[in-house]
């Protein structure tokens, strides 16, 4: 049973990808981790035996810790951040309770090299509309909660890209981006292993709306406006971006908790 320290991998699992979701913090053993380099989505790597030095950069959170089992390593973790006053739960299982109940994982070596602060730096076109809001999106909810997006011309992404060694996205002939029929967002959800039925659903809408094959999904037509209006409403792409971010959060919870939700006004009854 939870407790006030801990949570349950089944509430874990309702709060990721949302923007209520915790940090959270995967403390396994150098061992237990190179058995099953993957990690809980949103999870980043820290060592237990530094807990000291690095618990100042998480003030303010509220953060889950995941060992393998969810005993010592994440119940001692959480013990010294409760210390530094920053709101610390376990995660009940551990990794391994995780797996267990088959949630998705993401394997480590998709995600890009972290820079000093710890955050994965991406870039791509600038004038983002689909594809370019909604994998940051992704990538913000599931991946990296801290990524840093920079938005270029297109003929600079490159370049850009090896100056400030930062992953290029959405651009012709890199990793991350359109594979035939599906766009760059459709690519992140597999190759990130998130493959979960409210992502794919949301995937679809995505992909008939960025590649006009609108008859894909009957949402697609209202995710294009949506987008297309977001696009003349700001002049800033970043602007833009904290924009969108929200546009998904609402349409990921219907694709996830609504779809089978209506709304009726009710027939009022006319006197002859």
């Amino acid at each position: 049973m939870s407790s006030y320290t801990s949570i349950s991998s089944e509430k874990l699992s309702r709060l990721i990808g949302t923007a209520k979701a915790p940090t959270l913090v995967d403390v396994r053993l150098d061992e237990d981790f190179a058995a099953d380099p993957r990690l809980i989505p949103g999870a980043v790597r820290y060592s237990h035996l530094d807990v000291q030095d690095w618990a100042s950069r998480l003030t303010g959170q509220s953060v889950v810790v995941v060992c393998q089992k969810g005993q010592k390593l994440a119940e001692g973790t959480a013990a010294w951040l409760r210390c530094s006053n920053i709101t610390a739960e376990i995660l009940e299982g551990g990794h391994l309770g995780w797996r267990e109940a088959e949630l998705p994982t993401v394997p480590a070596d998709k995600i890009p090299k972290r820079d000093g602060r710890g955050r994965t730096v991406w870039v791509t076109r600038s004038r983002p509309k689909i594809d370019r809001i909604a994998c940051p999106w992704l990538i913000r909810r599931f991946v990296d909660p801290a990524a840093v997006f920079l938005f270029v011309t297109s003929a600079e992404v490159e370049g850009v890209a090896e100056r400030f060694d930062a992953t290029p996205f959405d651009i012709e002939n890199v990793f991350w981006s359109h594979r035939g029929e599906l766009c760059t967002f459709d690519v992140m959800v597999k190759e990130f292993g998130l493959a979960t039925p409210a992502l794919e659903r949301l995937a679809t809408m995505v992909r008939a709306a960025d590649t006009a094959r609108l008859e894909l999904s009957p949402e697609a037509p209202g995710l294009l406006a949506a987008s297309l209006g977001l696009s003349r409403m700001f002049d800033d792409d970043l602007e833009q971006l904290s924009a969108g971010l929200l546009l998904y959060d609402a349409f990921y919870r219907w694709c996830r908790d609504a779809t089978k939700e209506t709304h009726n006004w009710p027939t009022s009854k006319v006197k002859p």
